[in-house]
């Protein structure tokens, strides 16, 4: 599969960049994804096009019924399995895709001493989602919550903490 390379790009850097003691001390650490990250995150996204087209005769178009439909859809006729995590996460990157429009996020890198995730942020402040396992997580246990309800719940926690405009 044409990813294959970049993948091991990718884990190479992060391997190399968490070893560098990129991370220190007990708080968080936020920046901008790099240009691996971004062209990583773009593969991600065409792949999943490129198997809804050939095998649903559908694309993701940024409609989000539509596309959480067809992310459902790739589930319920095992075009992507529990085992395939990269699959999932690039899932994951189309459900965060919805939410970063839905909910004005935008794609961030955390660092914690967990390690190097891609996330979504609200604005600046510390509220964050990490829609890349939303679906790898769940389905790589067997767990089989539907694509909508796990893009309601991330919907809700942020929404909760988004203020209310003036006047309403």
């Amino acid at each position: 599969m044409k990813l294959q390379p970049l993948i091991i790009s990718v884990l190479v850097f992060c391997a190399c960049w968490s070893s560098t003691g990129a991370f220190a001390g007990g708080i968080p650490r936020v920046g901008d994804l790099s240009k691996v990250d971004l062209e990583f995150m773009s593969q991600q996204r065409q792949s999943l096009q490129d198997m809804t087209a050939l095998s649903l005769g559908r694309q993701f178009n940024g409609n989000r019924d539509q596309d959480l439909e067809l992310l459902q859809a790739l589930l319920d006729r095992k075009l992507v399995r529990a085992d395939q995590t990269l699959e999932l996460q690039a899932m994951g990157v189309i459900i965060g895709d919805l939410l970063a429009k839905e909910l004005d996020m935008h794609w961030v890198i955390y660092e914690d001493r967990e390690g190097r995730s891609r996330a979504l942020r609200y604005k600046a402040t510390d509220e964050f989602l990490f829609p890349i396992t939303m679906i790898a997580r769940r389905q790589e246990v067997g767990n089989q919550t539907p694509v909508v309800d796990i893009y309601q719940k991330a919907h809700d926690i942020i929404f909760a903490k988004i203020p209310p405009l003036p006047f309403q």
